[in-house]
């Protein structure tokens, strides 16, 4: 089971020293979003980087579901968390995560490596490198391909070590609420809940009311 959710952004990161304004209100919807699934969840941000940390025994489809909705979300990546810095910590959960998750090991893959803090000892290449050939001797059967690989493994070394290899689209745009209030006229046609719709994915907050014409 996947202990968190990687929330990944798009064009909030493009903005300027109100950035993290944006960023709180995305943080916000999340939560908010959650409230229907549970009341355990964790939503904190890091630098260029959203968590959604899960309670033990959550519903993983109802938590996707909900995170898939939210306006602001570019994509979602279930993740497994390495408490531990430790180089043979970081090595041994990386190949608990193989074992765990990847059922066809028959398969090309490549190492991607973020390090979100700068202090760790090892570069990033050097992380890929040495993950790679730890992955290779562990399971033999994976090849490595670094044009165009089937299976994407990304670790995130910050505070903790964040390893996934799946990223799943969530709906893009704005936060609701980060571009002030509207109100919706809901006239009966398919026109108008469209409007809604794209308009709060461009973070305007609506509200709406219900004209009533006979016979429509």
């Amino acid at each position: 089971m996947y202990q968190a959710f990687l929330i990944k952004y798009a064009e909030i990161g493009l903005k300027g020293n109100n950035r993290s304004y944006f960023e709180d209100c995305l943080v916000k919807q999340i939560r908010y979003s959650l409230r229907a699934v549970g009341d355990s969840y964790q939503v904190r941000k890091e630098p260029g980087r959203i968590f959604v940390e899960c309670p033990e025994g959550y519903d993983y489809d109802d938590t996707v579901e909900a995170i898939s909705k939210v306006f602001g979300v570019a994509e979602y990546c279930p993740v497994e968390i390495c408490k531990s810095t430790e180089w043979d910590d970081i090595l041994a959960a990386c190949r608990s995560y193989v074992e765990r998750n990847v059922a066809d090991r028959n398969t090309t893959f490549k190492v991607f490596c973020k390090r979100g803090d700068k202090n760790y000892p090892k570069e990033s290449p050097e992380i890929c490198a040495d993950i790679g050939e730890y992955l290779l001797q562990c399971f033999p059967e994976l090849k490595v391909d670094v044009v165009n690989p089937k299976l994407r493994f990304t670790v995130e070394v910050r505070g903790r070590v964040y390893i996934y290899t799946d990223s799943f689209p969530g709906p893009g745009g704005m936060p609701v609420g980060c571009n002030g209030k509207a109100m919706l006229l809901l006239s009966g046609g398919i026109d108008s809940p469209v409007a809604g719709y794209m308009i709060s994915k461009r973070g305007v907050y609506i509200d709406a009311t219900y004209f009533h014409a006979p016979p429509y």
